[in-house]
């Protein structure tokens, strides 16, 4: 079957000429112009602005500007303006419209039109005229070739390999060969030019980016000229390609990442701006009459609508409201995968979420108009940023607790992934800090942290900070305390955002906060998550190759768990080791210096071989003496279960009696081992051995607990047993009762009820209010903090 050729479509090219960029348009509408101009006789065009090596001094420096601009006719005109439009309208899209001005403008015309001069009138003495746009053309192919040489360095042409970067070289030699009254060393400057930008030397040229943002935002040209592109919508980063994933961050790569253009600009920061003064018109008013709005917005825009009440209780306290969601439906898809947007109404901090929800709102409208969504798209408002995504999450799975919790009566396919604005402030910002922990100390694949890291870093020139660490310096320091603060959210196990109800049933989702001052407005936002969307949109299956363990040093940096993991392993196998090792010493004989003690008693004796040699000795030392497990089985068990009693007192006390209840607990804590102990002694009167196998079994039982919880939660585990690493070597010291009294100080120090305390004082909490968010996270996100780990170890 001969092969098809593709047909011209009228459509096709009449919108890719209504979409081409400002200044784009702007020269060929100047090229035109000036053609136009030509053609009188009154005043000579191609004479006034062309390049004349020997008229070229300061009177007449604008030729080196001008030439490109003028042509000697009608089709040499026609003929550039086809070559230069598709190759022009990259580059604006790539590093955007001022940046393009500054440098057409300025050193991409200048530098090839003096060194052409140079060489024309130093070198061959020569006087030849040069005008027309061809030495852009062959500027702007030569930087694409050294990008194609970078990603593809070399063509077959039969079993040779021929290098990419060498095709302009080609390109020029036919145009001078085919082309009649064309200059070669014209575009060879051009050229020049081209591969000294591409390979990197000549990108200091290009205006700072700082200085583009304050002129954009003080003349506001994105809001006032159409066609513009910004700092913020450069379509590949500002100096090239960008990397599909960072060397130092990647982990697999399951992502397409989405270096689209992105559209979200325009007319709809005037709808952003009508949404954000609907939000703060409702600010105040009650949970249903903010999502009667909402509904109405919703609908407006043309998605389904559906509502869900939920009540939860916990320490005495009721936590009840509504969400509010609407569904986009697809029109490339059959409904079994979704992605969700989510704005609560209220932020983590309880601060009205007025820009988030705005944006929520505009993106809804936005994302509407689009067909290129191959899955749905759920948009989400919820009453808080704690109970109502954990409801709405658990409902959507079937997981609800009935009837405290209704079902949802819209649905739609698996979900692939979830982003959380949390945009507070109204006021414009410099960059994005990202939260990512999950409760229990689950995370998101690290490929969705990639994707929205390069997006905002690479394609929009924004900042990212993670941990709360705003001004990092990628310093040892800095990646040491980004990795702690990390470790510690991780360890406590409590929901950091709205998404880190979304990561317990293998939903990557992450929250986006915008903060600082700076140049980036509520648009820079939008693009971002537009881009995420696209990037997550193209997604064949679910983020599986990359890490879901491991440890941040920034954002682009991190550890992965198989080097951090034997760290905890070391510490769990400390406490397993010294169990071995008691476990022997209960069972070995006694030494002689005791077996030898009574003098005048008879002991049978027992016959040893050693060699060829016989020598008779006591009984009691060859022999392995019988364990006695009851008791210390009994004691370490009934240890264990006792520590289920905290966990449930703190969670059926209410919170008015959380503190009391806590230091009950403080002063039981401090003297129930005393208690025991002489109980033991009492009633028991346990043996050595006994003691030593209370101590054997205790090891055992946290180093098997550790050793699981290190590959659940590392850094609940590792926190854990190094605060428990005393323990493996305290032993009875019935002849030092001094230092056995200051040892028992020390371990209760260590103990999990001054833990909570040290860290209550440290962060300027009350017992009371940790206490609460502890049980809080028990009934509602069912996770298992350092608080309640501690407690049962």
């Amino acid at each position: 079957m001969a092969p098809s050729l593709p047909q011209f479509s009228a459509a096709r090219m009449r919108s890719y000429i209504f979409r081409l960029p400002l200044f784009t348009r702007g020269i060929i509408l100047v090229i035109v112009l000036l053609w136009i101009a030509g053609m009188q006789s009154v005043w000579d065009v191609q004479k006034w602005g062309a390049l004349i090596p020997e008229e070229i001094g300061l009177s007449s420096m604008y030729r080196t500007n001008t030439f490109p601009l003028v042509h000697a006719g009608f089709f040499h005109a026609f003929m550039n303006i086809l070559a230069l439009t598709p190759l022009l309208e990259r580059f604006e899209a790539e590093h955007g419209t001022l940046t393009t001005l500054a440098l057409f403008m300025g050193p991409l015309s200048t530098i090839p039109a003096l060194l052409y001069t140079l060489i024309e009138r130093g070198l061959f003495h020569m006087n030849t005229t040069i005008l027309g746009a061809s030495i852009w053309v062959f500027t702007l192919i030569a930087m694409e070739a050294v990008k194609t040489y970078k990603s593809n360095p070399y063509f077959m042409l039969g079993t040779t390999q021929i290098p990419t970067w060498i095709t302009p070289f080609v390109m020029v030699l036919f145009v001078s060969v085919l082309v009649p009254n064309t200059s070669f060393l014209g575009h060879v400057c051009g050229l020049a030019f081209g591969y000294g930008w591409g390979l990197g030397y000549l990108k200091f040229l290009a205006p700072p980016e700082w200085a583009l943002r304050w002129i954009e935002g003080k003349l506001n040209l994105l809001g006032r000229l159409p066609h513009y592109v910004s700092v913020d919508q450069k379509t590949y980063g500002r100096y090239g390609v960008l990397p599909t994933t960072n060397a130092t961050m990647s982990g697999g790569g399951d992502v397409a990442l989405g270096y689209v253009h992105t559209y979200f600009a325009g007319s709809d920061q005037n709808v952003f701006r009508g949404y954000k003064h609907e939000v703060d018109v409702l600010e105040g008013k009650s949970n249903i009459e903010v999502n009667d709005k909402l509904e109405e917005f919703f609908k407006a825009s043309g998605l389904k609508v559906a509502r869900q009440k939920y009540e939860y209780k916990s320490a005495g306290e009721t936590y009840s409201g509504e969400n509010i969601y609407a569904i986009l439906h697809a029109p490339r898809g059959d409904a079994t995968e979704a992605i969700v947007l989510v704005g609560a109404w209220k932020n983590i901090e309880e601060e009205l979420n007025r820009s988030g929800v705005a944006l929520v709102l505009t993106l809804a409208r936005y994302f509407k108009r689009w067909s290129l969504w191959s899955k749905d798209i759920i948009f989400l408002v919820t009453a808080d940023s704690t109970a109502g995504p954990q409801a709405w999450v658990d409902a959507y799975h079937d997981t609800h607790q009935s009837p405290a919790i209704e079902p949802l009566p819209l649905k739609s396919g698996a979900l692939q992934g979830a982003v959380v604005i949390d945009y507070p402030f109204d006021h414009r910002f410099e960059s994005i800090h990202v939260v990512y922990d999950g409760t229990n100390g689950q995370l998101p694949n690290l490929d969705l942290l990639n994707t929205v890291v390069s997006i905002a870093s690479g394609q929009m020139g924004i900042g990212v900070s993670i941990q709360k660490m705003w001004k990092h310096s990628d310093s040892y320091q800095d990646r040491l305390q980004t990795m702690l603060r990390g470790m510690l959210k991780q360890g406590l196990g409590y929901a950091s955002g709205p998404h880190s109800s979304f990561i317990p049933y293998h939903v990557d989702a992450i929250t986006l906060q915008p903060f600082g001052e700076g140049w980036q407005d509520e648009m820079a936002m939008g693009r971002v998550i537009e881009s995420t969307f696209r990037s997550l949109n193209n997604l064949l299956e679910h983020l599986h190759q990359s890490f879901f363990f491991y440890l941040l040093m920034q954002s682009s940096r991190f550890v992965s768990i198989g080097t951090y993991l034997p760290s905890a392993m070391l510490v769990a196998v400390n406490f397993t080791i010294m169990a071995i090792f008691l476990w022997i010493k209960s069972g070995s004989p006694k030494s002689p210096a005791k077996a030898s003690s009574t003098k005048g008693e008879k002991k049978p004796l027992a016959l040893v071989k050693q060699g060829g040699m016989k020598a008779p000795v006591p009984e009691e030392i060859v022999t392995v003496r019988e364990r006695e497990l009851f008791l210390p089985l009994a004691v370490v068990a009934g240890v264990q279960f006792l520590g289920v009693l905290p966990l449930f007192i703190f969670n059926h006390t209410s919170q008015n009696m959380l503190q009391p209840v806590f230091v009950f607990t403080v002063v039981l804590n401090c003297i129930l081992p005393f208690l025991v102990s002489n109980s033991l002694i009492q009633y028991f009167a346990p043996t050595a051995q006994q003691y030593t196998l209370i101590k054997a079994f205790s090891l055992l039982l946290l180093g098997m607990f550790l050793s699981a919880l290190a590959t659940l939660n590392f850094s609940l585990a590792f926190l854990v047993g190094l605060f428990s690493a005393p323990l493996s070597y305290i032993q009875p010291l019935p002849k030092h009762p001094i230092i056995a009294g200051i040892l028992a100080i020390l371990l209760t120090l260590l103990a999990p009820t001054t833990i909570v305390l040290g860290g209550s004082w440290h962060w300027g909490l009350s017992i009371g209010q940790v206490l609460k968010e502890a049980a809080f996270g028990w009934d509602v996100w069912g996770h298992l903090g350092v608080l309640r780990a501690s407690m049962v170890d």
